[in-house]
């Protein structure tokens, strides 16, 4: 039985290298479930979310650090390419790292959504499941369009089987290896008007 073109890649991962690495700085370019997808530059709001977990990581976990837009390779799932909006990791954990970091090592990654039409398919799934399958601990969705923060935990073959969704304002665990509760009041403050009210 000859494999349908749904199950090939668009082009080999070493081409996708190639194609990111000389890609204008203003396009963001990912290799998700075998197709090119161009994830969108983030908007000042997106950015300030990212700074807010930074600072409650530092105040809670001081021995790590959450990396801002790493460049993560999801070879599991399809031999994918994914940038995270950031990773939690040990201090000096991508030393010696090309553009594209194995994920081993990674406590946490977070997305933070966009403003755009393919932030249901790329971070609620796509994303979602090339996390899981790269084994990485913990991903935490922050999903601006919805007001709320999703954790999803406990990897296991392709798939999180913990799932645990709060609206802004409420507090949310996040288990082990991150290990605190995350007060999230302060994301309110960079929400769309009417979306916490919902």
């Amino acid at each position: 039985m000859t494999p349908s073109t749904a199950d090939r890649p668009v082009i080999l991962t070493e081409e996708f290298e190639e194609l990111a690495r000389t890609a204008p700085e203003t396009v963001r370019l990912e290799f998700i479930n075998g197709k090119i997808e161009v994830k969108p530059v983030p908007d000042g709001d997106h950015a300030e979310i990212v700074r807010w977990l930074q600072r409650r990581c530092m105040q809670h976990i001081p021995n790590l650090w959450l990396y801002g837009e790493r460049h993560l390779k999801v070879d599991r799932y399809r031999k994918g390419r994914a940038i995270a909006d950031a990773v939690l990791a040990p201090d000096e954990q991508f030393a010696g790292h090309g553009q594209w970091s194995d994920p081993e090592g990674i406590l946490m990654v977070v997305e933070v959504t966009s403003h755009d039409s393919d932030t249901n398919r790329r971070d609620r799934i796509e994303n979602r499941d090339a996390y899981a399958s790269a084994g990485i601990s913990v991903y935490l969705l922050i999903d601006r369009d919805r007001c709320l923060v999703t954790v999803h935990a406990e990897p296991d073959g392709g798939t999180y089987r913990s799932l645990t969704s709060r609206p802004y304002g409420t507090p949310v665990e996040l288990p082990a290896p991150v290990g605190f509760t995350l007060e999230t009041e302060e994301l309110k403050r960079f929400a769309d008007q009417g979306c916490c009210a919902r």
